[in-house]
């Protein structure tokens, strides 16, 4: 970690939109910090695939090692190029922070922030307002299986679902001790063990157990596909969520649907109490990267979580406030209403900070 007088974050722009998006999330970093007289050290690390293509590099021990032991937050833009059809260095990269820091906890806010970006006929911006729990170290992603007799008629193909009680136990509790630190009522878990008893019987037994320390909120279950239903039909009746990093990554970008589109999703991936990544959840979109077009909200909605990590008290909700107010006065970029462009919404919530 570094020196608890300066907190410093590592930036990774990253490629395509990334690179326009975080510039912009880097300005608001930097006039905060003039503002509040905060002694942040900003550290730019050249990773992506301009990188990659230049020299062979992915993600170099030495930058793996400045980041575990010299930050104290990363904020990523976005990794992925159409002129690396391999995504071999991107898994390096986002692979390498997520595992290689062990960031348990992937936290996607999904806030409707206009009623004008609510998609739903009858519903209102004020009905949309949970925060999902992904678990973001294990299931399917972490690469188990294989294939046999590849490109054959008989090919068969395996992916292993991987959960261990200490994983699965974690993400759980961290759900509940941010709904009992921020007020919340309830933390709904899904799975789907009646398809798969052993892996996510294990998530049903551990939700049972450890609600009982939590007596104070109301603890449901869901199936998955009982959960989506209820995001599109009563987004009003879910709070905190908590589920596996399949189905996690699945509702969360259905969720973005609700707060606007993915120009509006912030995220964090978390192992509290240390360093840990924040970044949008927009990707790289190659086909509009260098246009001026990119949404950066999404960016300053992170921006508030990083500093929030970071202790930060207070931040996070004048940044909601700044963003909703860019949506209801139209500055913002065309895919929530607006004609801005990336560096003039960039300009505009600068000069809104006080």
């Amino acid at each position: 970690m570094a020196d608890a007088r300066t907190k410093t974050i590592a930036i990774i722009a990253g490629d395509g939109v990334g690179k326009e998006v975080v510039a912009q999330g880097v300005r608001v970093l930097e006039r905060l910090s003039e503002l509040r007289g905060w002694s942040l050290k900003l550290v730019s690390l050249d990773l992506g695939a301009d990188r990659f293509l230049r020299d062979g590099a992915t993600f170099p021990a030495e930058d793996q090692r400045f980041v575990r032991e010299s930050c104290d937050a990363v904020l990523l833009g976005a990794i992925g190029d159409p002129r690396v059809p391999s995504l071999d260095y991107a898994r390096d990269i986002l692979f390498g922070l997520r595992f290689g820091l062990d960031l348990y906890c992937n936290v996607r806010p999904v806030q409707c922030l206009d009623d004008r970006l609510m998609p739903i006929v009858g519903k209102r911006a004020s009905d949309c307002d949970m925060v999902v729990f992904r678990e973001n170290t294990e299931g399917v992603y972490v690469g188990v299986g294989g294939n046999f007799k590849k490109g054959t008629p008989d090919e068969v193909a395996i992916t292993e679902d991987l959960n261990t009680r200490k994983g699965v136990e974690r993400v759980i509790r961290a759900a509940f001790e941010f709904a009992v630190a921020h007020g919340r009522k309830r933390v709904t878990m899904s799975d789907k063990h009646n398809a798969m008893p052993h892996a996510h019987g294990l998530w049903k037994r551990c939700f049972d157990e450890v609600k009982g320390d939590y007596p104070g909120v109301e603890a449901k279950h869901m199936f998955v596909d009982a959960l989506c239903m209820q995001m599109v039909r009563a987004p009003e009746t879910l709070d905190v969520i908590v589920t596996n990093n399949l189905f996690g990554d699945i509702v969360t970008d259905l969720g973005a649907a609700l707060q606007g589109g993915l120009g509006m999703a912030g995220s964090a991936n978390v192992n509290p109490g240390r360093v840990s990544l924040f970044e949008p959840v927009h990707g790289s979109a190659p086909d509009i990267a260098g246009k001026d077009l990119a949404n950066p909200l999404a960016t300053v909605l992170t921006i508030g979580m990083l500093l929030s990590h970071l202790g930060f008290e207070g931040e996070e909700a004048k940044l909601i406030e700044v963003v909703r107010e860019a949506v209801r006065t139209g500055h913002c970029t065309r895919d929530v209403g607006g004609e801005l462009g990336t560096r003039a919404v960039g300009d505009w919530v600068v000069s809104q900070l006080r």
